[in-house]
């Protein structure tokens, strides 16, 4: 694979959000980034991606650890939990503080300027990028600003294993939201660096976002990870799994009599591999070139 070799110091993660149960497309991605991990020597971690309190549910973490564990999946060390890493986002801030700038912008402003004829849809348009400070100051007597990356068009090249090269033009990301808490974007390349990730496995939906992550991550002074974006679970419309698509967790599969060794033998057989007692018999059929492209489609 490229960018690895036996016995590699490096690290693959997990990082679900503990928002509710894992679905069968959130345990597929786990499987696939344990898989990438276990197979090139690679620790495995853990995060726990908890920053917004407002949609974190009580016992949903040790409920999706206790559903990744009925699949055989093991972790090295204690999870990362990002309700704890205050410490570090604020560092990283601090050291980026010549590269942001105050945005007050609402999220259906952003949408209506991107949508408008010259505008580009899901990048920031760029409207208060450059404020005068009087003009700022009027704005934060209105609300209370989130903070963004200026990265002036700079273009961002990543190494994937499915994609190979992949090259973007990188965009004024949100670093820290308007409430003060560390963004999204901010939080997992820190941790990523922190924790020694130089492996990152994911949906294939968020392959533009590693455009930005990388970029951020060499303004931090990091290395940007080798990347795996990996097809989707979607439903029988095509659209991207979720839990309201039915009989999709363990608990509401096992009351149809559906054991957790049954959801890997389901999982294996849509990455091409045959079912198993033990997801470590899997490795030795492994091969990321051989993933299929299109999207597992569960009905």
């Amino acid at each position: 694979m490229p960018g690895t070799s036996p016995g590699s110091t490096g690290a693959g993660r997990y990082a679900p959000s503990p928002t509710g149960e894992l679905h069968l497309g959130n345990l597929r991605t786990a499987v696939l980034a344990w898989l990438f991990a276990r197979s090139t020597d690679r620790r495995y971690l853990l995060r726990i991606e908890d920053l917004d309190a407002t949609r974190v549910r009580l016992g949903q973490a040790e409920q999706q650890q206790a559903d990744l564990a009925a699949l055989g999946l093991d972790f090295d060390g204690e999870p990362v939990v990002q309700s704890r890493r205050g410490a570090a986002y604020t560092e990283a801030l601090a050291t980026l503080a010549n590269q942001t700038y105050p945005c007050f912008c609402t999220r259906r402003e952003i949408a209506e300027a991107a949508s408008a004829p010259n505008g580009t849809i899901g990048r920031y348009p760029g409207t208060c990028r450059e404020l005068t400070p009087a003009e700022q100051a009027v704005r934060a007597r209105q609300r209370s600003p989130a903070l963004r990356l200026r990265a002036d068009g700079a273009h961002q090249t990543i190494r994937d294993v499915r994609y190979g090269k992949v090259t973007g033009q990188v965009d004024d990301i949100v670093v820290q939201r308007n409430d003060g808490v560390a963004a999204y974007n901010l939080a997992v390349v820190v941790d990523d660096a922190a924790s020694g990730i130089d492996q990152v496995v994911r949906g294939d939906d968020l392959l533009p976002a590693a455009i930005n992550q990388a970029y951020l991550a060499t303004v931090l002074g990091a290395s940007p990870p080798l990347y795996g974006h990996v097809s989707l679970a979607v439903n029988g419309a095509g659209v991207r799994l979720a839990k309201r698509d039915g009989a999709v967790t363990l608990a509401d599969l096992a009351l149809r009599g559906v054991s957790a060794i049954d959801v890997l033998g389901l999982i294996a057989d849509s990455l091409g591999l045959p079912a198993v007692d033990h997801v470590a018999e899997l490795l030795p059929q492994f091969d990321p070139q051989r993933l299929p492209d299109h999207p597992w489609v569960i009905t």
